[in-house]
């Protein structure tokens, strides 16, 4: 029964976003535009308040516009953005840039949809629900990123790898397993973690921010709850709310846009997975290896498995007592992994190449450019220590698995010089 009753949920998650009152979406219309009125005055003719909010109320709407970006993927270089809008809304959205000629006198454009006009360097853009011959000098404006990807190659791009965390919200605070799962990323080759946060808990905070002090995270602000009332689980009949786990959509697709100039890989997973070659030291060496063999392929899908929390590595060589009093779960500990049932649904999370990504959801992308790949179990899986998902196995019928431990020799020295800068080791 509770097998049966976790398929039911998974098919419902595959047509998650046509339930909900809220739906994500990229504008994207065909181009109509109205003649180009002449630069009137000095620069200050494109005034614009630009919006330094990752959410963005757009005015007279109950839309909230999140990011904007060039596609430049798409022909005649289509201004992506991405938002989350009213569903039942009726009203049409225009396309409005502020553009600037090669001499810096900036001049608008009207009822523009969302491709550039000609003669348009744009450089911001906004929505209105009117077409308007002036300057919306009281809206807010997004500035339009991914500028510059024509010609940059993947291997030249500033980070191998940036792994994708959708969203952190109400009191989290597990602090032990973040830090243990950051520092494991470290060693596999990862250069930046971005990470969408609503809230959490006062200690884990304080990693962050020491994380963030040192380059590794990027803490996005996500207040999505002072403007709707967010769902805080998937299942819109169980879970209620305006939006989707808190817009875990459009959070895993903003940030595949954000890391689409500089991240030549992104892995896309929750706070407490980890994306673990098995056969490979590293990430690269195992991204080298799949992508020598799959060479059109931009989408890899890893199966998630379960390590229950509630069973204990026997001989306690890792309950460290340093590490007593940290809030949180001690994933060196739980070694015992759950075989997932073959008769129902069961997730994946993924490694994407971003510029061969038009749109994902949280376990397939929806629209990419290329192939997909499902890695073998034996190559890549997720390590994902909580809650039992098959809680009637019991430890007999669980496989042993001490991957973690291949890496614990640096792995607990990092995660200790960690804790001692954040003031939470003990060292009594």
């Amino acid at each position: 029964m509770e097998l049966l009753k976790h398929f039911k949920k998974k098919l419902v998650l595959v047509f998650i976003t046509a339930l909900f009152l809220f739906l994500v979406f990229t504008v994207k219309t065909p181009s109509t535009y109205n003649s180009i009125p002449k630069p009137s005055g000095p620069p200050s003719a494109c005034s614009m308040r630009i919006s330094e909010q990752t959410i963005m109320p757009l005015n007279n709407t109950k839309h909230l516009l999140v990011s904007a970006y060039m596609d430049q993927r798409v022909k005649d270089f289509d201004i992506r953005i991405i938002g989350i809008f009213r569903r039942d809304s009726i009203q049409p959205l225009h396309c409005f840039f502020c553009c600037t000629d090669n001499f810096g006198f900036p001049f608008v454009t009207t009822d523009v949809m969302c491709q550039i006009p000609q003669n348009c360097n744009a450089t911001h853009v906004t929505l209105l629900t009117t077409p308007d011959k002036e300057s919306p000098s009281t809206d807010q404006w997004l500035p339009i990123r991914n500028k510059d990807t024509v010609g940059q190659k993947e291997e030249n791009m500033q980070f191998d790898f940036t792994v994708c965390i959708s969203n952190l919200f109400g009191d989290y605070n597990n602090v032990l397993q973040f830090a243990q799962t950051l520092e494991m990323y470290k060693l596999l080759g990862v250069n930046r973690v971005v990470i969408y946060n609503t809230s959490c808990g006062p200690e884990l905070n304080r990693l962050l921010q020491s994380y963030s002090d040192e380059g590794f995270v990027e803490m996005v602000p996500w207040p999505i709850d002072k403007h709707l009332n967010p769902s805080r689980g998937w299942l819109h009949s169980e879970h209620g709310g305006d939006l989707h786990y808190f817009g875990q959509l459009t959070t895993l697709n903003e940030c595949i846009y954000r890391s689409m100039e500089r991240s030549r890989y992104v892995l896309l997973n929750d706070i407490d997975e980890i994306i673990m070659p098995y056969q490979h030291d590293d990430l690269m060496s195992l991204m080298n290896t799949l992508q020598n063999q799959h060479p059109n392929a931009g989408v890899f899908l890893i199966e998630n498995h379960i390590f229950p929390k509630k069973h204990f590595e026997p001989s306690g060589r890792f309950h460290l007592p340093q590490w007593n009093g940290v809030p949180g779960i001690n994933i060196l500990e739980h070694i015992y992994r759950e075989d997932p049932a073959r008769n129902v649904y069961h997730p994946h999370k993924m490694i994407v190449r971003p510029r061969m990504v038009e749109w994902t959801s949280v376990h397939e992308v929806i629209k990419n450019f290329g192939e997909r790949y499902k890695v073998p179990l034996d190559v890549c899986r997720i390590i994902h220590v909580r809650v039992a998902l098959q809680g009637s196995l019991t430890l007999e019928q669980l496989n042993v698995d001490k991957r973690l431990w291949d890496f614990q020799e640096n792995l607990i020295p990092n995660v200790d010089k960690v804790l001692k800068r954040v003031g939470m080791l003990n060292l009594t």
